[in-house]
């Protein structure tokens, strides 16, 4: 009975015993733009005041649910060749808060290259208060520029990006995570006030963004990394829903400090859905 007690005790014992080592915590780098950074959201990381970085972007969030070790250089307005030189005075390259030990890597990059967004919405704003909101003003002046510009400029600046994290951090896991639809498929009368885009301008902006995110998905694939598409989940949570279901605050009369970007739901949603695609978590 004795010796039963005993082997019983060691089997439990056997069962029960935690682990002699706990797992070593991801390392992992953020880079990227506004978008990554969560510009706009609060409250603000006072570290790099520069950058409009938030303490509630994505990687934040990333970080706190995985327990990874979380170095977050992004920065609000970068573009492609902020990942290899110098952004503002003071800040570094973002590659190089890259090395040999990093295992994840994320970013949201390209948008702000040839002023894409900026000028974009900028552009069709303008020409859609001019119009009452009617016609395609901005698709009839502009044409395929933006996208040429894409395909031309970005595309070919987005691979050069990407080898240089590649570059850095050899043994990484990159995610390249896509943009969340800003506009919706078409117009939403109710919606000029908050984004004063003419009818026939709502598609042809929408199909921009597409084409940046293709851009972006075949860079991704064409070096070697996990290209995170938010064309599904983001459907329906444009910058014309209401607070509490977009994801992407309007140019006009939304709560974020700075117009058309992810708001804190947006933010919460993509860390999400970035999990979800790399198995994190």
């Amino acid at each position: 009975m004795l010796a039963s007690a005993t082997a019983l005790s060691a089997v439990t014992f056997g069962l029960t015993a935690p682990a002699a080592h706990a797992a070593t915590p991801l390392n992992y780098v953020a880079l990227g733009d506004s978008y990554s950074a969560g510009s706009g959201v609060l409250p603000v990381d006072l570290s790099s005041p520069l950058c409009l970085r938030s303490l509630a972007n994505y990687p934040r969030v990333i970080a706190s649910r995985t327990g990874a070790r979380l170095t977050d250089v992004t920065c609000g307005a970068a573009q492609t060749k902020d990942f290899t030189a110098s952004q503002y005075p003071g800040v570094p390259p973002q590659v190089a808060a890259l090395g040999p030990d990093t295992e994840l890597v994320t970013l949201t990059i390209g948008g702000n290259d040839n002023g894409t967004f900026v000028n974009a919405m900028t552009a069709c704003g303008t020409a859609g208060l001019l119009s009452g909101g009617k016609g395609s003003p901005c698709k009839d002046r502009y044409g395929s520029g933006f996208v040429d510009q894409i395909e031309t400029n970005t595309y070919p600046a987005l691979k050069a990006a990407l080898r240089s994290v590649r570059d850095k951090a050899p043994g990484a896991r990159v995610a390249a995570l896509g943009y969340p639809w800003i506009m919706p498929p078409t117009a939403d009368p109710s919606c000029f006030a908050k984004l004063p885009v003419a009818s026939g301008d709502v598609p042809y902006l929408r199909d921009i963004q597409a084409r940046l995110n293709a851009a972006v998905e075949r860079a991704a694939r064409e070096t070697g990394a996990t290209f995170v598409d938010f064309s599904e989940v983001s459907e329906g949570h444009d910058a014309c829903k209401p607070g509490g279901t977009r994801w992407i605050e309007p140019l006009l009369f939304g709560t974020s400090l700075v117009p058309v970007h992810p708001n804190a739901l947006g933010e919460s949603r993509m860390a999400r859905h970035t999990m979800d695609t790399l198995g994190l978590g």
